[in-house]
């Protein structure tokens, strides 16, 4: 990103953390330019909170059982600063934001821009599902 003013809110789509390697670590990366972030997503909100709880991401926001416009639209009514920029993954995202009222940025683009590493997302639970079988269970 610019690395720019703090005076920033920045909402990933579900799908776009998805396409990093590391999206807790750019949350955190994020947290330094950003005054809050959060996701937005249209899947249903355990699918979110899956999500965040297994990569410990900590956001400041995230859509709810609401569709992925309304959802920007509301954040942007409730966190006022100078910039509402909505990272996603395809075209229908650029139009999402345009129509909420948000710059848009494509992940590979914002990837780029702030050093964050593309790939599947580092599974820091998912090493405990072996650990976790019972051997001595029917």
């Amino acid at each position: 990103m610019d690395g720019g003013s703090g005076d920033m809110t920045l909402a990933f789509d579900l799908d776009a953390l998805r396409e990093l390697a590391y999206p807790d670590s750019v949350f955190n990366d994020a947290r330094q330019w950003s005054e809050y972030v959060g996701v937005i997503s249209d899947q249903p909100t355990y699918v979110v909170t899956n999500f965040t709880r297994k990569h410990r991401i900590r956001q400041d926001f995230f859509s709810g059982p609401r569709g992925r416009e309304e959802s920007l639209e509301n954040v942007r009514e409730q966190f006022d600063t100078d910039r509402h920029v909505f990272v996603g993954t395809e075209d229908a995202d650029a139009d999402l934001a345009e129509a909420a009222g948000w710059e848009y940025l494509p992940v590979e683009q914002a990837a780029e821009a702030a050093d964050w590493e593309l790939g599947e997302p580092d599974a820091p639970a998912a090493t405990t599902n072996e650990d976790d079988e019972r051997d001595d269970w029917p």
